[in-house]
């Protein structure tokens, strides 16, 4: 009678995740709704007028930890400018196999020519197929995305077009003073991105702060009396 009883209480959780609620979503039939600061893989962008945003400072290659950005700038032709500065990035390559996903580079960008966006299918039968180039990173002059893989059919190049999460988490930086502000420039093809919705004023967050210090004493207290003083 015990393995019968087990057997039914096995069948029982079956048969109730089988007619139940589901809770998984049937990828790739259904895709799952990004959050708004996902972080997938990158853009470098244009200016409203097509030119390019990135000057080839080489500044995102020096603050990836993974190393998997390669850069190197160049001086811009006199006669046809690439860039609004006196350099472009002449060579642009991120290994996507290296790539931790962390958008340190997006933060070190002086310009926000390069952003992540929700875009995370990049499977790859090779190696070589892993490094992208400026080709599929540059978006095109009126700001249209270029997608590695066209013809995949899990491509999603809206995914490619929503690139500006980033912006809207570091911009008013908590301060209650800075709702509605736009520090960023806009894009070719999006715009200018919607600041950020109302943060916590500042005063609330200080308000807590008390309390936070308070707790995180106490708990050194009892440690210490736990360890027996020492």
């Amino acid at each position: 009678m015990g393995m019968l009883n087990d057997l039914a209480k096995g069948l029982r959780v079956t048969m109730r995740q089988m007619w139940g609620e589901r809770v998984t979503a049937e990828y790739p039939k259904e895709m799952r709704e990004k959050p708004e600061r996902f972080h997938g893989r990158h853009v470098l962008n244009r200016y409203p007028d097509g030119m390019e945003k990135c000057i080839g400072c080489e500044l995102c290659a020096g603050a990836c930890p993974a190393r998997c950005i390669y850069v190197r700038g160049s001086d811009n032709p006199i006669d046809a400018p690439v860039s609004p500065g006196e350099r472009f990035g002449f060579v642009y390559e991120i290994n996507m196999l290296r790539c931790i996903f962390c958008a340190l580079c997006v933060e070190a960008c002086p310009t926000e020519a390069i952003t992540m966006t929700h875009l995370f299918e990049m499977s790859t039968t090779n190696r070589e197929d892993a490094i992208y180039t400026k080709d599929e990173l540059l978006v095109e002059v009126d700001g249209t995305p270029n997608h590695m893989f066209p013809d995949d059919p899990l491509a999603d190049v809206d995914e490619l077009r929503n690139a500006g999460g980033w912006m809207r988490a570091v911009s008013p930086g908590g301060r209650a003073a800075y709702e509605g502000e736009t520090p960023w420039s806009e894009s070719a093809g999006v715009g200018m991105i919607p600041a950020e919705p109302p943060q916590v004023p500042a005063r609330e967050l200080v308000a807590d702060l008390p309390d936070f210090l308070n707790l995180a004493s106490t708990d050194g207290v009892e440690d210490s009396e736990r360890d027996g003083g020492s």
